[in-house]
């Protein structure tokens, strides 16, 4: 935990529905039968259960995943609070802290570790990258855990044979719980059996459950997303592939298939967060086309991309496993209500936490070009936002540098000249990679003196951007939403207590800078003020004396909510004529802020990234 609080489970609650904007779910306890307890107890035991967010299994008290940090390669691993409960993300957060991670390998939590990786080439993608450890957080059995964000190029793999999975028509089943909202049509998001290799081998060589808008064979209803089977060379909706559905579009599915590898093959899909699973189809494989019946599945496993590496949608995951056998419908039906009592909350189609985006010229988006790729030297331009755009999303670091996709916005060749064009690159703590927001709305690279700028206030998608002298022209306009941390005395950070809850009157104050808090990451507005979780650092009362506390409060444009950066690294409230201040020059965490009169001394630097 971040700090020591009571009610502990509260402040989480509170932590999830006001920093990353994420809808509560009642609290509910790990239960002792797990879904591949249920499974093992029908009869078909999970033969590969992977998650990030819980463990499968009731005695299950192992690693879940590991994440693999960029400032110095190191990796960790990720487990349970406890015995068959939730994921540790405190571990990943401390170990996190100050830089940023992927999630490097998905541990399954059989005794066949059958682990997936990071996905190799294949026949129609280029290798995968991680997924950001921290890009998306959501909350189950009232714990913040992190979900596995696949953006195109993000994929995960079991390469070869994995052991106990379904090879050349044996029977199997498969569910995972993932986003009906950060989807998208394009090939493929899935979990399940496919190919050895990563080549598409044929007809009936992979038999994968996905969640996509994908019409492979029309007629489909409506535009999805719907749950369907991946059965190589064709996404199929229910027999021969067309099966108009509704789909499920919840925030929070359930996508469950099951092949009995000879004749039969059955689709169900439920919103993981309430309610039962509906049977999409139960019938017949493919007659009108050879290869599907009888199956020829590899048992190999894939997570986020196809059997041959296709890795060009989207999607959010938390958990999934296989089994060996054709699993009963009761066995569904209890996992089902296993996974609907975990009390899944949160937004899942957003990324969240202290990442933003930054809007530009024309209200367009910061972006890296090459949709999410990230790759080193990828230039980085305006483009209409997207809210689901992994790339657009950027966290302003305590050492002024603006990340994304694990990389910082880097000039090229750390130039100062004017028209530099700037790009993404591994963080180095160069000087071409510092980021400072001015109080017109700019941001200036201290090392050149100049500001990021769009050429000739060009508004166009597409629009590299550069570095030119600093002249507070609408082409130097770039909001950084999701705020920067305020360096405090002591090294601490300004910090607003009770673990990001964020209401009114909420105290301000220092503590350890946190890179995953939201709480440290504010956003000075163009009227002076510096927001964060939604609300304004605001002092008590509008006060004007000395010693008078500083707390969150809603944004309301009084002259105690105005703050100004002075030439000697203060914050001057202009009202009272007052700066920001650290009672006695205490750099304890917990430390209260006040204001007191404007001294210059250690006491009173606050420097807004």
């Amino acid at each position: 935990m971040r700090r020591h609080r009571s009610p502990v489970l509260a402040a989480f609650l509170a932590l999830v529905a006001a920093a990353f904007g994420l809808a509560v779910a009642s609290p509910a306890q790990a239960a002792g039968t797990l879904p591949c307890d249920i499974y093992a107890s029908g009869g078909t035991p999970c033969v590969a259960a992977h998650s990030t967010t819980r463990a499968l299994f009731g005695a299950y008290s192992g690693r879940l995943y590991q994440v693999t940090r960029a400032s110095d390669g190191a990796a960790h691993d990720i487990g349970t609070l406890a015995a068959g409960g939730y994921a540790d993300a405190g571990d990943q957060d401390a170990f996190c802290n100050g830089t940023t991670c992927r999630i490097t390998r998905i541990y399954d939590q059989t005794t066949r570790h059958n682990d997936l990786s990071i996905a190799p080439d294949g026949g129609a993608g280029s290798g995968d990258r991680g997924a950001d450890a921290s890009e998306i957080a959501v909350t189950a059995g009232g714990h913040k855990v992190y979900a596995v964000w696949v953006s195109p190029g993000v994929g995960y793999r079991y390469n070869g044979v994995a052991s106990g999975v379904a090879v050349n028509g044996q029977s199997e089943g498969v569910y995972m719980v993932a986003s009906g909202t950060h989807v998208n049509s394009d090939c493929c998001f899935d979990y399940g059996n496919a190919e050895s290799t990563p080549y598409d081998t044929g007809n009936g060589h992979m038999d994968a459950v996905s969640i996509a808008t994908t019409c492979y064979f029309a007629p489909c209803q409506g535009s999805g997303p719907w749950i369907e089977a991946d059965m190589e060379n064709g996404m199929f909706q229910g027999g021969n592939g067309s099966n108009p559905n509704p789909g499920n579009n919840s925030a929070f599915v359930t996508a469950v298939l099951k092949n009995n590898g000879q004749t039969t093959y059955a689709l169900k899909g439920g919103n993981s967060q309430s309610g039962g699973l509906s049977t999409w189809w139960n019938g017949s494989l493919p007659t009108d086309k050879q290869g599907y019946k009888p199956m020829h599945q590899e048992g190999g496993i894939i997570l986020g991309i196809g059997g041959d590496n296709s890795n060009r949608n989207r999607g959010t995951w938390f958990e999934g496993a296989m089994v060996a056998g054709y699993p009963t419908d009761a066995s569904e039906n209890a996992v089902q209500a296993n996974v609907v009592g975990v009390g899944y909350g949160g937004q899942t189609n957003v990324p969240n936490g202290p990442a933003g985006t930054i809007t530009g010229p024309g209200g367009k988006c910061v972006d890296v070009a090459a949709d999410d790729t990230g790759a080193n030297g990828a230039g980085v331009q305006l483009w209409d936002c997207q809210n689901y755009a992994e790339d657009q999303h950027w966290t302003h670091f305590p050492d002024n540098s603006l990340r994304t996709l694990n990389r910082c916005l880097d000039i090229n060749g750390n130039g100062t000249a004017n028209n530099t064009q700037v790009e993404l690159y591994d963080c180095n703590g160069v000087g071409g990679q510092k980021w400072i927001q001015q109080a017109d709305g700019s941001l200036r690279n201290p090392q050149s003196g100049r500001c990021l700028d769009s050429p000739s206030g060009a508004t166009g998608n597409g629009t590299r951007l550069q570095i030119y002298d600093c002249n507070g022209s609408a082409a130097q306009k770039f909001a950084v939403n999701g705020g920067g941390v305020t360096a405090a005395p002591g090294g601490k950070c300004v910090d607003v207590a009770a673990d990001d809850s964020g209401t009114n009157q909420t105290a301000v104050q220092l503590w350890d800078c946190q890179t995953y808090a939201a709480d440290q990451h504010w956003f000075h507005q163009s009227n002076g003020s510096l927001r964060t979780l939604g609300r304004c650092l605001d002092i008590n009362g509008n006060g004007t004396a000395n010693n008078t506390q500083v707390e969150l409060y809603d944004c309301n444009g009084v002259g105690g909510q105005v703050w100004q950066q002075q030439a000697d690294g203060s914050l001057k409230n202009p009202q009272s004529g007052r700066c920001l201040d650290s009672p006695n020059g205490a750099t304890a965490n917990g430390t209260r802020l006040q204001i007191y009169d404007c001294n210059g001394n250690a006491a009173q630097k606050f420097a807004l990234s």
